[in-house]
């Protein structure tokens, strides 16, 4: 689809011509003159400030398709494949009812739910042989997530207060926190293994330095050739 392109420009000119001849005889040349001059002024800087405003506007939603696009992209793991379109359509679920819900915390978690899934999908495209650890979370926590915030969609819409429509919401409202945790720890467990690197790494440095004298108050080394300036090395 083509931009349109703002029109603000003329508006302002012409209202510029119109505030002018309200105070001014408009046949006198001078009169005339000025209000010409004075519409070409601000006939450019709304014409600039358009033209400012609605190019980063464009360049980010041109930069947000591409990276759609990009994340769109058949990896050629059809298992993979399935697992990052079903998690497109939860998250676009997850959008559609949060604009529905009302309700501001529940708002917010669903907006909590959306960012963890999507760090959580691409964890698992960055790194596939991740895929088994979130089988469970795909075939049951993130469909239920939804089924139990649909039916809180619907209960808060239906414009009637019963027994049954409250204690729906009630049991929803008290359940989201514990979900939006447990999402969380779905996503920090698929950090398991580069948390283990990391710990191992740590303690061959550890012992490295500690066999070389660099750990406590010894965290440093020294050399003193003969007959040169002292090299010191502060860690």
């Amino acid at each position: 689809m083509t931009a349109r392109k703002s029109v603000a420009q003329f508006y302002a000119a012409g209202a510029v011509w119109l505030a002018y001849a309200l105070f001014f005889p408009m046949y006198q040349p001078v009169h005339f003159i000025i209000a010409a001059s004075a519409s070409v002024v601000v006939f450019v800087a709304v014409s600039l400030l358009c033209r400012n405003t609605g190019k980063p506007q464009t360049e980010e939603k041109k930069a947000a398709a591409e990276k759609k696009k990009a994340e769109e992209k058949p990896t050629g793991n059809p298992e993979l494949d399935k697992m990052l379109k079903d998690g497109r359509l939860a998250i676009a679920e997850m959008k559609r009812l949060d604009e529905n819900i009302e309700d501001a915390g529940i708002s917010a978690d669903i907006v909590r739910l959306e960012e963890v899934s999507e760090k959580i999908f691409r964890q698992v495209r960055d790194d596939p042989k991740k895929l088994p650890q979130i089988r469970r979370f795909m075939d049951y926590y993130l469909p239920t997530t939804l089924k139990l915030l649909n039916a809180y969609d619907r209960a808060s819409s239906a414009g009637v207060a019963g027994e049954n429509i409250t204690s729906t919401m009630e049991k929803v409202e008290a359940m989201m926190k514990t979900i939006v945790s447990a999402f969380e720890k779905q996503l920090d467990a698929l950090f398991g293994d580069t948390a283990l690197d990391i710990s191992t790494d740590i303690t061959v440095l550890e012992n490295m330095m500690a066999r070389e004298g660099l750990t406590g108050e010894q965290m440093h080394a020294q050399t003193s050739p003969k007959g040169g300036d002292d090299i010191k090395l502060d860690l």
